[in-house]
């Protein structure tokens, strides 16, 4: 037997691998290089290559195009040469195509008449298929047919190349076969000829969406900041072989988050894990706060779901046990108080060398305190900056137009260099004419001394009354959370919430993240709350909004109250025992917003006010909601983890969009539903002792989420659905429950089922009436008779989980399918988990015939002795899963894009195996993140 030595391997991109075969169960993981060189450099240098013929779109689409990639902070690469006649394809070209995350080609009239651009092509469509890559096809003017099946200007150009490549006509054929592919691709754009503006807004859109989730969003318009990074890497780079700490401290507004934003997106690719936490001090007030950054900073850092624990000094021992030999970028995000940062990154010895945490802060002294040796003061922008910030926000120029001069010297005396208020005075005059300016900028003038918050609030000052309400609510109770969820939560309130959160966020008031939250400037929502506090400065219970939780109490414990209010949250930090008589309500008879967490109540309430849209309460003490309660124009209801039992007077809500009864424990059933046709998201998650769902759920036409998971109870289920709008339905963990529904017609809609661990015996034919289904997870506890063959029909299904499905119904399934080839198509299936199958290595063989196009593989926990030859067939083959398969001894070549293989506890694996499989590594350097786990 080949008894391999330990081994250690430094590629070619950075990464060490390290091995040795005599350490079972122990983890061959990446290690960073020695701190002098950075480590894990990314293999793309580009996010965007553009393929284009110059004489069609250089100076007119192409050109916009390219500008709005930058803008948006995505790399683009754009060959700017003019060609002349007979020249190729330079190398340089074809390596910025290789090192290229997405390609976007645009089809023009005469691109076929370029053999640079088809060159270009069929480069692009190698390392699609080679490299995975991606390709977005924008049609100009061009009909994708004609370049498809080369018909008109396409085929004209074709014949000719065909007459001038005779002698090379197999170099024709390539770039026939390149434009027919990439013509068919599923993702792309037709442009007409006025299209321009609009649709590249929408294409930079969706490029963006497709890059990987590590970068973060920057503001549109960054001004000054180049310099500043650089001198940021300098004192980084400057730093010793430990952890270096860098503290970037200044005013509000000033631009702390955004230069730090910016340093992050251009080194986080240099580090083994990354995480920025934004809004420190404001997280950190809320219950569990640091405990929910810690769990957060776990959670981004080590790519996994994000890890539960009760205190923030577990969540210490946690994070220097997982990240102490982990080389991370950590970025603090508004950091106020020495204990934060204690129990963020409170010693040098939580990370791994070479790792950097960057904090930001209001406060010097916190940073001399704490002894971060590294600090930089941002400070406001120079009057050529300030201009060219508050320009790009006004005019969408660099300078201001004609007749504007005077004026754009006026707004950088208000703003004095302070960015925040450059982008919203610049977002306010927006789209006004002179004189309209003159007016605006009138009003700055009569502040007589001018802080942030009054310039601020300028902006507030010309908005509509619809958008000045959102603004308050926003600023008040909802920032920071999914703008999806706000949008339902404030069209309960009939303001129109779409459109005036669009208003907030041109106006520069709001912000929207990549991952979908309403993001709103500290300083703008203290101008938001500062602007309810003086609708009654000594007097709570006379303003409209209630947000502190002691101005709460004080109104709940005494009984005020008034027709002023019109929202209450109650959140405190900590628990809070209220002591109260329950009709605090009585007299508020316009509230509209009632959100309540973390609090115990002494008595029920006796009282709720009909006027309520939006009901959240955590934790509601009672089985019933009061006896006059009859609100006609309540549309989102919460009251999860609550004594609620779902009874009289809960059909009064007819208007209802939003329920959710999650962690109800005394919901034993779901009471005839067929009054609320408005109901698009019901949400029973962890009844446990809900046993029975009406009928009448199963035909609710506008419902687009239904979500019974882990009700353990559950027995009875709608016997047939028919969801015409239906997009989610989650049934995992009901444990009790033994049928799937029959499907009633097509539900075109229905993306997604989760229904692992029930005691489901079949799924029904009928499963075939939901084309348009792409993520199926099926497992129990019990044997599922059948799986139907018209599963394997859905040309959409991507993800599929069978795990536990036991071998007689995989074993007929996989001959089915074998037996029904080519008429069975499983093409787009990306990702198959069969952990738990007990597959033999017939069973495997039968499956990797019939999944072949597979991304990622589980096959944990399978019988299997060893894999078939035939998985070096399944090209596209990414991660393979081969935990706890305890028989297997031997692995056979693998296909060459796999990158991630997990072994863990295979303890038959042979010393042979491992070194035949270690061999297969040092061959490739196609290799970037290989795990392996043995």
């Amino acid at each position: 037997m080949l008894a391999l030595p330990p081994t250690s391997v430094l590629f070619g991109n950075g990464l060490r691998y390290n091995f040795d075969p005599d350490r079972r169960g122990t983890a061959i993981r990446m290690a960073a290089p020695s701190s002098a060189v950075f480590a894990g450099k990314s293999k793309y240098r580009y996010d965007v290559f553009l393929s284009f013929r110059g004489e069609d779109t250089r100076h007119s689409f192409t050109v916009h195009l390219y500008d709005a990639l930058r803008r948006k902070g995505i790399n683009a690469f754009i060959d700017d040469k003019k060609l002349g006649k007979g020249e190729r394809i330079s190398p340089t070209l074809l390596k910025a195509i290789e090192k290229s995350r997405i390609s976007i080609i645009v089809f023009s009239r005469n691109y076929a008449t370029s053999t640079w651009c088809l060159d270009e092509l069929a480069h692009i469509i190698r390392c699609k298929k080679e490299k995975n890559q991606l390709v977005m096809p924008v049609f100009y003017n061009v009909d994708p047919m004609d370049v498809q099946y080369q018909r008109n200007s396409f085929g004209d150009a074709m014949a000719a190349l065909e007459d001038r490549f005779r002698d090379d006509l197999k170099k024709v054929r390539k770039w026939r076969s390149a434009l027919s592919e990439a013509a068919s691709l599923p993702s792309a754009w037709l442009l007409g000829d006025g299209d321009g503006c609009g649709f590249i807004e929408k294409i930079v859109e969706d490029a963006y969406a497709m890059l990987p989730p590590k970068r973060l969003h920057c503001r549109e318009y960054m001004v000054g900041l180049g310099p500043r990074i650089e001198m940021m890497k300098s004192l980084l780079d400057h730093s010793n072989d430990g952890i270096c700490m860098l503290g970037i401290y200044g005013t509000g507004g000033v631009g702390k988050t955004t230069l730090a934003k910016a340093l992050y997106n251009s080194i986080f690719y240099q580090f083994e894990g990354a995480c920025f936490l934004f809004d420190v001090r404001e997280v950190s007030k809320k219950y569990q706060g640091i405990v929910h950054l810690q769990q957060t900073l776990l959670s981004e850092i080590l790519g996994e779901k994000k890890t539960k624990f009760g205190s923030a000094d577990e969540g210490i021992s946690r994070i220097k046990h997982r990240l102490s030999h982990k080389r991370i970028l950590l970025v603090l995000d508004d950091v106020d108080e020495v204990e934060q940062l204690e129990k963020l990154a409170g010693g040098r010895h939580w990370f791994g060398c070479g790792s950097k945490v960057i904090i930001t802060t209001r406060n010097k002294q916190l940073l001399v305190v704490c002894n971060v040796e590294k600090t930089y003061e941002m400070k406001r922008l120079d009057d050529h900056d300030s201009l060219e910030l508050f320009c790009w926000h006004a005019f969408r120029l660099s300078q201001p137009p004609k007749g504007y001069e005077k004026m754009s010297k006026r707004v950088m005396r208000f703003a004095k260099g302070l960015p925040l208020a450059l982008r919203v005075i610049g977002a306010n005059l927006a789209h006004k004419n002179l004189e309209e300016c003159r007016s605006i900028l009138e009003q700055y003038e009569r502040i007589p001394e001018r802080t942030i918050l009054d310039v601020l609030k300028i902006s507030y000052d010309c908005l509509q009354d619809g958008a000045k309400g959102i603004f308050l609510d926003i600023a008040c109770f909802f920032k920071e959370e999914d703008l999806e969820s706000v949008e339902e939560k404030l069209a309960a309130c009939d303001f129109g919430a779409r459109f005036y959160i669009e208003v907030l966020v041109d106006k520069s008031l709001i912000t929207v993240a990549d991952n979908g939250n309403l993001g709103m400037h500290d300083l703008v929502q203290q101008m938001g709350r500062e602007i309810v506090r003086q609708e009654a400065p000594s007097n709570p219970c006379k303003r409209s909004r209630l947000w502190h939780y002691k101005d709460v109490l004080k109104v709940l414990r005494e009984n005020l109250g008034s027709s002023n209010i019109e929202g209450i949250m109650l959140d405190p930090p900590q628990q809070e025992e209220v002591e109260w008589s329950g009709m605090a309500f009585e007299k508020m008879s316009n509230l509209r917003i009632l959100v309540v967490r973390n609090s115990q109540f002494s008595t029920n309430p006796k009282y709720l006010p009909s006027s309520l849209r939006l009901l959240d309460w955590a934790g509601y003490p009672s089985t019933i909601l009061p006896p006059d309660f009859s609100p006609k124009k309540l549309v989102y209801i919460k009251l999860s983890g609550s004594l609620f039992r779902l009874e009289e007077p809960f059909k009064r809500f007819e208007c209802v969009t939003y329920m959710n009864f999650s962690h109800c424990k005394f919901i034993t059933e779901v009471p005839d539903m067929s009054q609320f046709q408005n109901l698009r998201r019901l949400l029973f998650t962890r009844c446990r002792n809900l046993i029975k769902v009406h009928d009448s759920v199963g035909s609710l036409s506008k419902l687009v989420e239904l979500n019974l998971s882990v009700c353990s109870s559950l027995t009875s289920f709608p016997r047939e659905i028919n969801m015409a709008s239906l997009q989610k339905l989650h049934l995992s963990y009901c444990r009790s429950l033994d049928y799937f529904p029959c499907i009633v017609g097509k539900m075109d809609a229905l993306r997604t089922i989760y229904a692992e661990g029930t005691a489901i015996k079949e799924l029904p034919p009928s499963i075939g009436n939901l084309p348009r289904l792409g993520s199926l997870a099926i497992s129990t506890h019990k044997s599922i008779r059948e799986l139907p063959s018209c599963l394997f029909t859905l040309q959409n299904l991507s993800r599929l989980n069978l795990s536990g499905i036991q071998p007689p119904s995989i074993k007929s399934l996989m001959k089915l399918m074998q037996e029904s080839q080519p008429v069975i198509s499983c093409s787009n299936l990306e990702a198959l988990n069969l952990e738990n199958c007990c597959l033999t290595h017939e069973d495997l063989h039968l499956a990797l015939r019939c999944f072949w196009n597979v991304q990622k593989l589980i096959l944990s926990g399978s019988n299997f002795v060893s894999l078939p030859e035939c998985i070096k067939e399944c090209a596209n083959l990414q991660t393979l899963v081969l935990n706890n398969c305890k028989r297997l001894r031997d692995i056979p070549e693998l296909p060459s894009k796999l990158e991630n293989i997990e072994a863990e506890d295979c303890t038959s694996l042979t010393t042979e195996s491992l070194g035949h499989l270690w061999s297969q590594v040092l061959s490739s350097l196609l290799y970037t993140r290989f795990l392996l786990l043995f």
